[in-house]
């Protein structure tokens, strides 16, 4: 069976190949994306590279590679190339606004190379479902409307930035392709995610917190976060990608969106707790904003910010994620093993 991912050589999609790959000695899989193999993805798909083809273009320009994925026997497809403009992290970073700076082609490449790639896919008997990947930002700041719930697939959408609009957008014109053509189709809303293979990449440079506390303690750096309150549903990639492929897999699907995340918050405070047990001497000081090296906005604690409703893939598929702490030591196992330049080992 061959998957084709779109965006395969960034961040979450390499993971999902990679799994893909991994679970069926079979399998097969095939990547369109802008970015070659950089030096981190040529050795991460070393083990499976001979079960991988990789097509370097430009998702908005078809003529460069629908016919090339004619003869692959595709069957299944899941849409990831986006481009993500998101700045925060520190007060230098939180003050720069990345969408100005092409807006265009975040609407072109993040609307339109979906409309690309299900124009390609309408046609093609042989795809059994389309995954489009979105991204829990098209949520409100706020809500639900129970404090202590987790937010839900219906309602409470109010995407405000050019990312987030286009890929609701995005999600609207996926479900109107699935009317029109029969196409089996659902969208995921991905929370914060981390993990393996998340590095700064063309389309996208940002790390969530467990990214930034993990290098940093590995590295020995002294973190200093602006408060330790501030909360974020945090994903592991890999747990991503096993999702995922159980969207691709199960036999019935009752929806057409899945939240997909860890189900809980967690405060940078836990965050760096669970630091702390593999790097006791690990150093932390809570920071005036003007010298953080983590910047959070303390008043986001619901919303898009809080923890995700997983009712609906646990519903319609075996998957579940794994206990967060243990998700956390798993990635800083994993920066030991496979980043060159990462301290800490013997965790």
């Amino acid at each position: 069976m061959t998957l084709f991912v779109t965006g395969g050589t960034g961040f979450v999609m390499s993971v999902l190949v990679r799994e893909w790959l991994d679970r069926d000695p079979q399998a097969r899989a095939v990547i369109l994306d802008r970015s070659g193999l950089d030096d981190m993805a040529e050795r991460y798909f070393a083990p499976v590279r001979d079960r991988l083809t990789v097509l370097k273009a430009d998702i908005l320009d078809s003529k460069q590679w629908s016919s090339e994925l004619d003869g692959h026997d595709i069957s299944l497809v899941v849409h990831g190339a986006t481009i993500t403009p998101i700045s925060r992290g520190s007060v230098t970073e939180a003050q720069r606004q990345p969408e100005a700076e092409d807006p265009a082609r975040i609407v072109d490449v993040n609307l339109m190379g979906t409309v690309r790639v299900l124009e390609w896919a309408r046609a093609k008997p042989l795809v059994k479902r389309f995954v489009y990947v979105s991204s829990g930002a098209i949520y409100r700041h706020h809500g639900p409307d129970w404090a202590g719930e987790p937010l839900p697939e219906d309602g409470y959408v109010a995407p405000l930035t050019l990312y987030a609009i286009s890929k609701f957008a995005s999600e609207m014109v996926v479900n109107r392709y699935a009317d029109l053509f029969g196409i089996s189709a659902l969208s995921v809303r991905l929370a914060s995610v981390y993990g393996p293979m998340d590095r700064a990449t063309t389309s996208r440079n940002f790390r969530h917190v467990p990214n930034r506390v993990a290098h940093m303690a590995l590295a020995g750096e002294v973190i200093r976060p602006n408060s330790l309150e501030p909360v974020g549903d945090y994903a592991h990639s890999s747990d991503v990608a096993q999702a995922i492929i159980a969207l691709l897999m199960a036999p019935r699907l009752r929806y057409r969106h899945y939240n997909i995340g860890s189900g809980v918050t967690s405060t940078i405070g836990d965050v760096i707790n669970w630091a702390q047990e593999k790097i006791p001497d690990l150093m932390v000081e809570v920071s005036p904003p003007e010298t953080a090296n983590i910047i959070q906005d303390t008043a986001l604690k619901d919303g898009m910010w809080g923890a995700y409703d997983l009712a609906r893939i646990e519903r319609d598929t075996a998957w579940r994620p794994r206990p967060v702490k243990e998700a956390f030591h798993d990635y800083m196992q994993w920066i030991v093993a496979n980043e060159s330049n990462a301290a800490g080992e013997g965790l």
